[in-house]
């Protein structure tokens, strides 16, 4: 995601989560197959999130927060907008890993949206992890792989005390399998958000064996990036559960 876009933890098994196909569907242009979604952030300050729906929009992510010290201005709009309009919402937290600590910015990030509940209409709370956009030649910020475990550990560990779920993990296989040294320890417990601007999937970042979401556009027919859920709107609905 671009910067300033974007004990239960169950993950819905292969059996129910059929692998993309390119597909045409009536509503919205040439692209994977599944329900479709987007992710939005203050790049996108106004949302018209009905008109979204209208064109197939079935969910949408909103960046809530970044470190400790940057919240949306517009997330609570957008997240209750998007609440509106019919759509299953969730909150999403730009990682910077080398600023504070893990449970530090988790604690930040749910005070300031990123508080998951059992409604039937919150997706799970998501971390971005991505290469550092303030300095690019530092991309996994500066620590080594076991420190970065360490953190999203540490991130993990706090979002599920305060929220009762693990967080949903954004991240590319190229990042993932470079700054956390190919780490297997998160696939079994943390869903995985997959970063792949491309007509297929490809290559998973180590240790997960398939996708939950899919973003694999950076614009398109809906407002922002562009997403897809790999599965029904059944199983999409009963993902926002746990």
């Amino acid at each position: 995601m671009r910067l300033l876009r974007r004990t239960r933890s169950v993950l819905l098994g292969p059996a129910v989560l059929a692998a993309a196909a390119l597909s045409a569907t009536p509503a919205l242009a040439a692209g994977p197959e599944g329900p479709r979604g987007h992710d939005v952030s203050a790049h996108q300050e106004k949302v018209n999130f009905a008109d979204a729906r209208a064109k197939g929009a079935r969910f949408t992510y909103v960046k809530a927060t970044e470190s400790t010290t940057y919240r949306s201005p517009v997330f609570r709009k957008q997240y209750d907008d998007a609440a509106k309009a019919g759509l299953l919402r969730g909150a999403y937290h730009f990682a910077l890993p080398d600023r504070s600590s893990g449970a530090d910015q988790a604690a930040y990030f749910v005070r300031n949206g990123g508080d998951w509940r059992p409604d039937g209409r919150t997706l799970p709370p998501a971390l971005d992890l991505e290469a550092n956009p303030y300095n690019t030649q530092h991309k996994c910020y500066g620590i080594s792989k076991q420190r970065m475990r360490a953190w999203i550990s540490d991130f993990s560990d706090e979002t599920l005390r305060l929220t009762g779920r693990r967080p949903m993990i954004y991240t590319s296989a190229h990042w993932w399998n470079t700054c956390t040294g190919r780490s297997t320890a998160f696939a079994d417990t943390h869903p995985l958000w997959l970063a792949n601007w491309a007509d297929r999937p490809g290559t998973l970042p180590a240790g997960w064996a398939y996708w939950t979401l899919w973003q694999y556009a950076v614009k398109g027919p809906l407002p922002g990036d562009q997403n897809v859920f790999n599965g029904s709107q059944g199983d999409l609905e009963r993902f926002t559960d746990g």
